[in-house]
């Protein structure tokens, strides 16, 4: 197990690493609006946060018990004049409960009859014991909605509230059924599942801009040993802890990316201690990773739930993989039949900051605005206050139509009406580029040319926005973005459909099915579903990866062999847009999206403690026995 680093108090040494995030990501970071512009005129919002009923007041640091006698600081707001036994809201976070960006939650909920109980996760800013990325998460939720429960000025009912890091801990913590939780609010926790691992994997690849940002600025093990003589309320009142807290040193991110092996990385940009080298050095199903708290297949759950999550954030297919779970794997009707869901279509956590002219990366997607705070009261009224309300009468699902501008209610996921349709990949043998001759239509291929190009880890193709977080810079925006200068390379092959004469909606889960062989013993596969407007631009849609080793599954390692052709199934997340008349349906394949994800360096070897690469010449195969393909969720 790692290692914590120990700083004493008053040692010339005594050194604390501070991460004040204005922005929450995987997950959370100081800019999550990163990619999501919106117009220069202000805006008035048409669903405001609804006023106050109550002046509310705040306990701080309050030191509640977990089971091993580890105290995690929490802090209570109250508000004022109720005059009964109240529910409690509790959000769990590892960017410090005093943050700015978490307020005008807290005084929303504080303010409507609430206590809201904010709490730094185990380890992390005022509370005891070592922090260890979602290792103690679940087993301190039930134990802090215990304590919760039990106060003298507390109702007995428990509901969480909050975004990715804490939307995880909520949807980690509903594994072990507290009958005090009564009810949650995740939002954007697609990375609780167990075979994405903290949002660090996908398709076996690494997220090697979000996670490398993320731990640099956000994953500090660091913390502070009292002596005898300093108590730790002592400390806290001393005001010493912000004053002894310096900032981390500037870094040129490109070189930070490019740099080799990805081990040590965090350690040579100048950052804290971290549990990088350990995340980076078990791949997705090493059994270390048993020891967390992730989602698993055959977990159980009975908290009702509204998930909010958004099209273009990294885990909007977690999300969705959640929702039916919840219902599956739902021991009681009370679970089954109270799963909800809110998809809007801007990046990570920035669903409820829409506007009229919500433009995401730079493409306009209309008026996406949403009555989120109304909702979340409502939810909250209905299960911890047990006001009538017709909430639950409410549809499972409620998605923006990218293309269309509009919302619209469904009731199950993927769609009953849903026509799952096959668009085969064609060439003459030459679809290197938007330049070539590739086609994408619903014909399936007779005898063609196989199209090939060389991938090479030292040029890798570019990430060009993305449904990404937590990069920490702007030279790794999330959203849509053209991706015309990607499409003029000759290792990404583009597959386009005619301009359509009817508008397609695709609303689903997409895949990618390609036959592919490789001279490498291994390497990747990438795929992006693009959106081609008439003038040409090409906004990217979805996207995803498969590090061919894993084809077979996460849990088994198999190699390519020379001069064989085997299938592999790319899956590109979830999406909802309609590609109206006279625009083309387009699917990019290569080989890297990076700094997305980390490049395969093609060697067969473990990719980080490698500093050297090999060139992989790289194959598709689309012909009557070898039928590549992207099947997308046809809504008629």
């Amino acid at each position: 197990m790692r290692q914590r680093t120990q700083l004493t108090i008053g040692s010339p040494k005594a050194v604390v690493f501070r991460h004040l995030a204005a922005w929450m990501c995987l997950i959370l970071s100081g800019s999550v609006l990163m990619g999501f512009a919106q117009t220069a005129q202000p805006q008035t919002p048409r669903f405001p946060m609804p006023p106050p009923k109550f002046k509310v007041r705040v306990e701080k640091s309050v030191m509640v018990p977990m089971r091993d006698g580890i105290r995690l600081s929490t802090d209570l707001y109250f508000p004022e004049g109720v005059g009964v036994k109240l529910p409690v809201i509790l959000i769990r976070t590892p960017y410090n409960k005093q943050v700015r960006w978490l307020q005008p939650a807290i005084n929303f909920f504080a303010g409507q009859g609430y206590v809201v109980a904010v709490q730094d996760v185990r380890g992390k800013f005022e509370s005891q014991g070592d922090y260890v990325i979602s290792a103690a998460d679940p087993q301190d939720g039930y134990d802090t909605d215990d304590w919760l429960s039990a106060q003298s000025w507390s109702s007995g009912k428990i509901g969480t509230y909050g975004c990715s890091y804490l939307g995880d801990v909520q949807v980690m913590q509903a594994r072990l059924r507290n009958p005090k939780l009564a009810a949650m609010i995740p939002q954007a926790a697609g990375s609780s599942i167990t075979y994405r691992y903290f949002g660090l994997w996908n398709g076996g690849a690494l997220e090697l801009a979000a996670g490398l940002g993320w731990f640099r600025d956000f994953g500090s093990k660091v913390y502070i040993h009292f002596p005898d003589s300093t108590s730790h309320e002592a400390f806290l009142a001393s005001k010493k802890y912000f004053d002894i807290a310096p900032k981390l040193p500037p870094i040129n991110y490109q070189e930070a990316w490019r740099a080799l092996p990805l081990i040590g990385a965090v350690r040579r940009l100048g950052g804290p201690p971290t549990d990088w080298e350990a995340v980076v050095s078990h791949a997705p199903g090493d059994p270390w990773w048993d020891q967390f708290g992730y989602v698993k297949p055959d977990d159980h759950f009975d908290t009702p739930s509204l998930q909010v999550n958004s099209w273009y954030d990294f885990g909007i297919g977690e999300t969705l993989y959640q929702f039916n779970l919840f219902r599956t794997n739902a021991v009681d009707t009370r679970g089954r039949d109270n799963q909800f869901i809110v998809i809007s279509p801007t990046p990570h956590c920035a669903s409820e900051s829409a506007t009229e002219h919500t433009v995401v990366g730079s493409r306009d997607l209309g008026d996406a605005q949403f009555d989120y705070w109304q909702l979340y009261l409502h939810w909250f009224d209905y299960w911890l206050k047990g006001i009538s309300n017709g909430v639950t009468s409410m549809p499972k699902l409620q998605i923006y139509v990218m293309g269309r501008g509009q919302w619209r209610s469904e009731n199950e996921w993927p769609l009953a009406r849903t026509k799952f349709t096959n668009y085969y990949l064609h060439s003459d043998g030459h679809a290197n580029s938007r330049f070539g001759t590739g086609t994408l239509t619903t014909n399936a291929p007779s005898d063609e040319v196989s199209d090939q190009y060389f991938y090479d880890p030292g040029t890798p193709v570019p990430s060009v926005g993305g449904p990404v977080c937590c990069t920490g810079t702007t030279e790794a925006p999330a959203g849509s973005f053209d991706q015309s200068g990607v499409e003029i390379r000759n290792d990404v092959l583009v597959y386009t459909t005619p301009v359509l004469s009817k508008g397609i909606e695709v609303t689903g889960p997409i895949k990618a099915v390609l036959y592919v062989s490789s001279s490498a013993k291994d390497t990747d596969f990438t795929g992006k579903l693009v959106d081609v407007y008439p003038d040409g631009t090409a906004y990217n849609v979805q996207e995803g990866i498969l590090r061919a080793r894993y084809r077979e599954g996460f849990e088994k390692t198999v190699w390519i062999k020379p001069n064989t052709v085997y299938p592999v199934i790319i899956c590109l997340e979830a999406t909802s847009n309609y590609f109206p008349p006279g625009h083309r349906i387009r699917l990019e394949v290569s080989s890297s999206n990076f700094p997305r994800f980390d490049r395969n360096l093609n060697t067969g070897g473990k990719n980080y403690d490698e500093s050297t690469w090999e060139v992989a010449h790289n194959f598709i195969h689309h012909s009557k026995r070898y039928p590549s393909r992207i099947v997308l969720p046809v809504i008629p």
